[in-house]
């Protein structure tokens, strides 16, 4: 999902994640969310913006371009460097450091936020330990073929309709999920190029492996 002829908002925050396809070019955009900025200065990436309530770093860095937020918001760290990024013009966003760990409820307020580009027309994905999660509305998605191991998908909102998964060990065809029913948790990558797609409303889509390894259809 990391596009190739378009910038990206690169949004680094403080949970542990694998630098895979972790590759910002000239024209994006690098924002450390708070004690993301110690994953950066370990990659040697300066960022081109360390924005937060800097409750999670000692010391606020001498940096020329610094966002300060307060303590007390109504959005994490996470959502406002990507409020930024839509502000400045970007329509796809790598999330690293916000998925996984002992902070379950920021894990969820980061899917939300995905859903939220989903819903601005625009694109996201989180990357964590193994594995990545990105939300698709009215939309499809493609996968490499080379891609092994787990995919789930689950509806966010109340239902979602005209959901389609080809070449998984587990198909659907023209199916409903249910917010209170999980019926496509833990399905399988069998070799072909898988699809994902569902005609109306918006799903969670989880898979082992890489961003490039998706595309938006």
């Amino acid at each position: 999902m990391i596009p190739q002829n378009q910038p990206v908002c690169w949004v680094v925050g403080a949970g542990d994640f694998d630098p895979i396809d972790f590759s910002p070019r000239p024209g994006d955009l690098v924002i450390a969310a708070d004690g993301g900025y110690v994953h950066l200065t370990g990659l040697g990436i300066t960022p081109d913006i360390l924005l937060g309530d800097f409750d999670s770093l000692d010391t606020v860095p001498d940096l020329p371009n610094i966002v300060r937020h307060p303590v007390r918001k109504d959005d994490g760290d996470t959502a406002l460097a990507v409020k930024l990024g839509l502000e400045r013009g970007f329509r796809a966003f790598a999330l690293y450091g916000g998925l996984g760990g002992e902070r379950l409820d920021h894990s969820l307020a980061n899917i939300q936020t995905l859903a939220w580009l989903a819903q601005q027309g625009a694109s996201g994905w989180l990357v964590g330990r193994g594995q990545v999660v990105t939300v698709i509305e009215n939309a499809s998605l493609r996968f490499d073929p080379a891609c092994h191991g787990f995919l789930s998908v689950f509806c966010h909102g109340a239902h979602a309709s005209g959901v389609t998964l080809r070449q998984l060990k587990f198909p659907l065809e023209n199916a409903e999920l249910d917010s209170r029913v999980p019926l496509g948790l833990s399905n399988e990558f069998i070799g072909g190029a898988a699809e994902v797609s569902v005609q109306q409303g918006t799903l969670v889509v989880v898979w082992q492996g890489r961003p490039s390894q998706a595309q938006l259809l």
